[in-house]
């Protein structure tokens, strides 16, 4: 479908072949007929190759540093500030690249699910599979939103398959992800990756929502038959989505989501899962949205049966599938609930040392949310012989725009507010760490989050922890004291402490760098009890 009314030309795009808000089948036809590596599997789904780019490149990520925003911005690995006039350069550098094309793909669609605080987002790109993707991940407008979209509030300009001059000043490789809050615009180069859209809207709702007081959070959302709703907040391997994806409740979003004076709602339309293992029996609700309008990322698969095999990972770890949020039979399709009644802060602690749940005080809740807590496993990545730590800010440092202290600022005030019930779970070892003890059972962590969200957990008695400061519930149905606190599941006590205190001090190690903007009670008070 050929858009006659519908102009680039402010933006320097002077294509007239322009394929708008197309339909689901004829973005299939496209993708087909024009790009390497694309099929459909034997359920339906389109599967597409993103080239050598597999994953995001945050070491190619930039900010354009302008006045209106270089104060509020947390500048440092995360933020790396780009000059306006590279930034120009790129946005030239995509833009003739456009010209050269003889038709390109526009997608318009809303970021935010509440009215409010909702985006309109403009998508321009040159491959069908991405068009289907960001179809997927925005909230999909009607007919009648799309006849009076307009202007949108935000372009991302995906000119992922032409490269950066890796020349060109502040350029560390052919790869550039450059935004400017100055001129609402994304420019993506030499990466056909396409989560780097999904988490550019990500960022930018994390630089504009705590201007206004709204939180954004990287976690998931879920609400029961009461209306009572829970955060799941997660590094990846954790089980956010998959404790997130219940059948009893129905889930509101499992990425993105934002808390504001009313609630809690979605910035998307779709969800990104990843694929690595993914089985029917292991996670359903997943397994089965992989049909018709679904994207598949680089899967491996039969020529002839078209079957995925989703075990193997020869082409990346970062298998993903994309598609809409209402595959999910459970899902909440307005994408809002009301205030949070429980976070869930999950660890995967391979060294066997923190509790499978413990209760957070206010300071404690601030500090583990900043610390942002998991840990990688012995043969994972090359190299890795024993359990490593890995702290990421908030649960996703790479897409935070403030300083960490801004967004759990916002969070304690919310909590406080709403008296909000927030608990630290640990989804990894037990009795020992990885090598040595046993990784807690999912039926026992479903039974610990089944305990919070029906408030029964709350209402249990507490022991605390004397490194962690932690507070264990004393007893929970059928739980093992010795799973409930892990002190009593080690073999070898003097193991156990060596191994505590080693991993407390990490945990203030890592603090550390964020220590100085934070009120000394969280200093104090949040952490381990370690020197």
């Amino acid at each position: 479908m050929n858009s006659k009314n519908l102009s680039l030309e402010t933006l320097g795009i002077k294509v007239a072949n322009l394929h708008r808000n197309l339909s689901v089948a004829t973005l299939y036809e496209l993708a087909l007929q024009n790009e390497k590596g694309s099929s459909i599997s034997s359920t339906g789904a389109l599967i597409c190759s993103s080239g050598s780019k597999t994953g995001r490149s945050p070491n190619d990520k930039r900010i354009v540093r302008e006045r209106s925003s270089e104060a509020n911005i947390w500048w440092g690995n995360v933020n790396v500030p780009l000059d306006k006039g590279i930034y120009e350069i790129n946005r030239e550098r995509a833009i003739d690249f456009f010209n050269t094309k003889e038709s390109l793909y526009v997608v318009d669609g809303f970021a935010g699910a509440d009215e409010k605080h909702r985006l309109k987002v403009r998508i321009v790109c040159t491959r069908a599979y991405h068009a289907l993707f960001m179809h997927n991940m925005l909230i999909r407008p009607t007919a009648q939103e799309l006849a009076e979209f307009g202007e949108p509030d935000f372009v991302i300009m995906n000119a992922g398959q032409f490269p950066a001059n890796s020349r060109t000043a502040s350029m560390t490789s052919k790869t550039s992800i450059s935004l400017s809050l100055e001129n609402n615009e994304m420019v993506i180069l030499g990466s056909e990756y396409a989560g780097e859209m999904k988490k550019g809207i990500f960022t930018l709702f994390n630089y504009l929502m705590p201007k206004k007081g709204v939180l954004s959070m990287h976690c998931s959302a879920n609400e029961g038959s009461d209306d009572s709703v829970s955060l799941f907040f997660g590094l990846s391997g954790t089980g956010k989505t998959t404790l997130s994806a219940d059948a009893r409740r129905s889930l509101i979003g499992d990425d993105e989501i934002c808390w504001t004076d009313d609630g809690v709602f979605n910035i998307e339309g779709g969800c990104y899962a990843k694929c690595i293992n993914l089985s029917a029996e292991g996670e359903p609700e997943i397994f089965n949205s992989i049909r018709f309008g679904s994207v598949l990322e680089n899967v491996v698969y039969d020529e002839k049966s078209r079957e995925v095999d989703y075990t193997d990972c020869s082409l990346t770890q970062n298998t993903r599938c994309s598609y809409p949020v209402e595959y999910i039979p459970n899902s909440k399709l307005e994408g809002t609930g009301g205030h949070p009644n429980n976070v869930v802060f999950l660890s995967c602690d391979a060294f066997g040392v923190l509790p499978p749940v413990s209760k957070l005080t206010s300071e404690q809740a601030m500090y583990h949310f900043i610390t942002g807590y998991t840990s990688k496993l012995a043969g994972t990545e090359m190299g890795i012989t024993e359990p490593q730590a890995t702290f990421s800010a908030c649960f996703g440092a790479a897409f935070l725009m403030w300083h960490p202290y801004k967004y759990a600022e916002l969070l304690a005030e919310k909590i406080k507010k709403h008296n909000c019930n927030v608990w630290l779970v640990n989804t990894g070892w037990c009795g020992g760490q990885y090598g040595t003890g046993s990784r807690i059972s999912l039926k026992d962590t479903r039974r610990i989050i089944d305990a919070i969200n029906s408030g029964e957990l709350a209402n249990a008695e507490f022991l605390e922890d004397e490194i962690f400061g932690l507070r264990i519930p004393a007893k929970l149905g059928d739980i093992s004291p010795k799973i409930l606190n892990p002190r009593l599941g080690w073999q070898n006590e003097s193991d156990y402490l060596a191994t505590a205190t080693n991993l407390a001090r990490m945990y203030n190690k890592n603090f550390a760098q964020y220590a100085d903007k934070c009120p000394s009670q969280v200093v104090k008070l949040g952490g381990p009890r370690v020197s």
